[in-house]
């Protein structure tokens, strides 16, 4: 039987119709996943697979976004393949990108500014991931970089590593960061020490390390902040 596709519905129902005439704050979630899925099956449509999706996910689009595409493409939906799975993830990795984008070459006046710009990148981390913000004189970013992927509980950054994109990138300064997917905020010894480790190395290269900052679901936690660093 042929496939339910978008271009078969009533105009007024099309979500991409709907999307340019009335732009896309006007969608719901789930006619925006229509559209990326495009087609459904034989029995449901683009918009009943998003939304059995959705449901599955108990409409939560963070969920969602920690969810790989071959785990997407595993749920108990007939008619999300890997194909449509791929476009989701490809889709959400977008939306991280772009905030990203949006805050880059913006001048960090405090922790806060940080942490928001971080959040955007970590929250569809489900393990730890050791970044650097490199800034410049202005104290703008210049360029942003994941140094390492670990596991659940921990990562480990080699200072040779990150020093060494420091002085690709020219930068004068770098804000050492990372997530903690438990939540917990509170350092452990270990970033303590490697958090001194780079401070001591890159002063001998003149970059100074303005700041160590981890984040979670729960907020952040500046080491500059708290007298650390």
């Amino acid at each position: 039987m042929r496939k339910y596709s978008i271009k078969d519905w009533a105009n007024e129902d099309q979500p991409r119709k709907k999307l340019i005439v009335r732009g896309e704050a006007a969608l719901s979630n789930a006619e925006l996943l229509a559209i990326l899925i495009n087609s459904g099956n034989s029995t449901h449509s683009a918009l009943d697979i998003a939304k059995q999706l959705l449901l599955l996910v108990g409409n939560d689009l963070n969920k969602l976004g920690t969810m790989g595409s071959k785990e997407i493409a595993s749920l108990p939906i007939k008619g999300l393949g890997e194909a449509k799975a791929i476009a989701i993830k490809a889709s959400l990795e977008l939306g991280i990108r772009r905030d990203i984008a949006k805050h880059t070459k913006v001048q960090i006046t405090s922790s806060r500014d940080v942490a928001h710009f971080l959040k955007a990148h970590f929250q569809y981390h489900q393990r730890e991931v050791f970044a650097v913000l490199f800034l410049n004189r202005a104290n703008k970013i210049i360029h942003f970089e994941v140094v390492s992927e670990g596991g659940i509980t921990g990562t480990v950054a080699d200072p040779r590593i990150i020093l060494k994109k420091a002085l690709e990138h020219q930068s004068t300064g770098i804000i050492l960061c990372h997530n903690h997917p438990s939540g917990n905020l509170k350092p452990s010894t270990a970033d303590e020490i490697l958090t001194k480790k780079i401070k001591t190395a890159a002063s001998f290269i003149d970059i100074l390390v303005t700041d160590h900052i981890i984040v979670s679901d729960e907020g952040y936690f500046s080491f500059a902040d708290e007298g650390m660093i």
